[in-house]
């Protein structure tokens, strides 16, 4: 009898909640005496208001009028445990997440009740209260819109006091666990996409302003370190090394498309506070550092580092505003110098170039705000024109009598002349550059005819590394492409050059222990090669500025192996494919893909099969021999045609 009664209670029936809840109203202490029980009857009521906002209106409205939300509230002081703050958060965390009425949803957030829990003292030190307490504000924020936003924030008069969902969730921004960190930056794009003027302007004030400097201060660390990594010299192999680079760089990335993110949310005053962080703590340092503006300190980049992190804003953040505050910058020089002369015969200010160039500064950055204040509208031509700049600046600076950037694009260093450049590129593509800086660069700071000398100088470089002739053989391609140039006498022996010698050095190959896997690492680069040509300047990663830089550097830490020959034989493949498909280009001929269907050919055919797999033997009879010798003599052939 009594299992059959047991059977007939429906534990999602309106009586049931109330008794549930009526149970819990009655707990007047938390011990370990019922410490269960309370977490049960919590358990079950969050099931039974989940189940009944989509079944049964009445379990709500019994929900509202026992007001179980301070019951919860009440709970959570008098329990000071972590286990029942935890489970508490938890539940609620699923309530929230799984309520889809309105109604239930401003219940939830009225009178306080969120801001109690949120309030709460909690010790999170030792334990993992953290993540419960992180899931359970996200969940909120997941919830809130323009109608329930008011119901979370404290109000006076017409300003914003507090809002603890949001300055709470900021004291861990920086904690240690990943997965924090990425809930609180979810929970802020969901406050910020929700949030109006008032809301805005108590987040872009001190102190909760200071999240966005501490961001961009922690990016601008990140940044430091991997300057460190580029420039260390200790025992980790170049391959290591990059391997830890590309581990940090990642997290710069990360950090970069939260920035972008929070500028796309397209609120004016939000997006001012971001770029004038990013502006005056990162770009405008990586820049001076770039233009050699100032002292160099342990909080400054190298020129290589300074190259790949601007590109890498660019690329990610972009935007009219920074893309022309680092254009302007960049060009300054050359600003400077076009009115030299006029400088010497009416020099009358008297201003020293430190103080010349930092005026310059300020009308960039107003050129630059002025993107937000007029909400984004395009004044390419007006008053607020980059260009107007040049009217107003005077040019007694010391840098209009350096090189600028071209300094490094005709630097005997082959990473800093393809970093500038990357970055240039960029700058001189990109639509959002004011009309103005755009055609500076190309006309003025781009010499294309220059460009190309300098890059097949680097072709032509023996010494170079394998890397940086597939990076030089994609600047060469983008601006013949670009340009529709063909070569001068000059330059086409400079080619020439290049090509023989990477000829020669595949044909020394035919002489090494690994000829026999010519033909198909020939196949496999061909393709490689030709995808890494075609690749467009927006997807390329700027990070190849400081694997460059790393694989600039010998490793003695290998002998005389095997695997080094074999990396030597595919440096050598690398190479001629490279100068195969750049010939083609050069001299407007197609790709010669012909030659990869004859070593198709050539590698199916049954000589070519017959030679023993295992290469670490030497013994060969004599018809292996004379296999060998004809099919060395097939593959001299199809390199000598070329």
């Amino acid at each position: 009898m009594w299992r059959s009664l047991w059977r007939s209670i429906d534990r999602f029936s309106p009586q049931y909640f109330k008794y549930v809840v009526n149970e819990l109203r009655g707990i007047k202490v938390v011990d370990r005496s019922n410490r269960e029980m309370v977490i049960d009857l919590m358990q079950s009521i969050v099931e039974t208001v989940t189940y009944g906002d989509r079944h049964d209106p009445l379990i709500f409205e019994y929900f509202m009028e026992y007001q179980v939300m301070a019951e919860f509230v009440r709970v959570l002081r008098i329990g000071k445990n972590s286990r029942i703050e935890a489970t508490l958060l938890q539940y609620l965390s699923i309530m929230i997440q799984n309520i889809d009425s309105e109604q239930a949803t401003y219940y939830c957030f009225s009178n306080d009740y969120i801001n109690n829990i949120i309030a709460h003292p909690y010790k999170f030190d030792g334990g993992d209260l953290a993540p419960y307490y992180i899931s359970f504000l996200r969940a909120v924020s997941s919830k809130i819109n323009r109608d329930t936003l008011c119901l979370l924030v404290k109000v006076d008069g017409d300003n914003v006091i507090s809002f603890p969902l949001y300055s709470e969730a900021l004291k861990f921004a920086r904690h240690g666990e990943k997965m924090i960190q990425t809930a609180v930056r979810a929970l802020s794009l969901n406050v910020y996409n929700v949030s109006d003027d008032m809301v805005f302007q108590f987040l872009t004030s001190p102190p909760l302003s200071n999240y966005f400097s501490d961001l961009v201060q922690s990016l601008k660390e990140q940044c430091i370190r991997l300057d460190t990594i580029v420039h260390a010299n200790n025992e980790k192999s170049p391959q290591g090394r990059i391997k830890e680079l590309q581990l940090d760089a990642d997290k710069v990335v990360d950090d970069l498309y939260y920035l972008k993110d929070i500028i796309s949310v397209g609120e004016l005053q939000l997006s001012r506070c971001v770029m004038e962080n990013l502006l005056k703590l990162l770009v405008l340092p990586a820049l001076l550092s770039l233009l050699q503006l100032e002292e160099k300190s342990d909080s400054s980049f190298s020129a290589v580092t300074s190259l790949y992190i601007v590109s890498r804003l660019l690329q990610v953040v972009g935007g009219r505003s920074l893309i022309n505050f680092v254009a302007g910058v960049i060009l300054y020089p050359y600003l400077a110098s076009s009115k030299e002369d006029a400088a010497q015969g009416n020099n009358c200010n008297g201003t020293s170039g430190s103080d010349s160039f930092s005026r310059y500064i300020s009308k960039l950055e107003a050129v630059v705000y002025a993107d937000f204040d007029s909400e984004g509208t395009k004044n390419i031509n007006g008053e607020n024109s980059l260009g107007c700049l040049v009217g107003c600046e005077s040019c007694d600076s010391p840098s209009a009598k350096r090189n600028g950037i071209l300094g490094y694009v005709f630097s005997d260093n082959p990473t800093l002349l393809l970093s500038s450049l990357y970055l240039l590129l960029i700058l001189a593509e990109n639509e959002d550059c004011d009309d103005f800086l755009s055609r500076m660069i190309k006309s003025i700071v781009l010499p294309q005819e220059k460009i190309v000398d300098v890059l097949l100088k680097v072709l032509a470089n023996p010494q170079v590394t394998v890397l940086t002739f597939q990076q030089t053989g994609w600047f060469l391609e983008k601006w013949l492409r670009c340009q529709g140039m063909k070569l001068g006498n000059d330059s086409s022996m400079l080619f020439n050059t290049s090509y023989e010698q990477s000829r020669e050095r595949l044909q020394k190959e035919f002489d090494g222990p690994w000829f026999d896997y010519i033909p198909d690492t020939l196949r496999n680069e061909w393709e490689s090669c030709k995808k890494d040509l075609e690749e467009p300047v927006n997807r390329k990663d700027p990070l190849f500025t400081l694997e460059l830089h790393i694989n600039q550097q010998k490793d003695d830490s290998c002998a005389a192996t095997s695997s080094v020959s074999w990396q030597k034989m595919v440096d050598a493949v690398k190479a001629f494919v490279l100068h195969l498909q750049l010939k083609a280009l050069i001299w407007k001929q197609d790709r010669p893909d012909k030659l990869v269907l004859a070593v198709e050919t050539l590698s199916t055919s049954e000589s070519w099969k017959s030679r023993s797999s295992d290469h670490s033997s030497a013994n060969f009879g004599a018809e292996d021999q004379h296999s060998l010798a004809e099919l060395h003599f097939q593959m001299q052939g199809f390199v000598t045609s070329t």
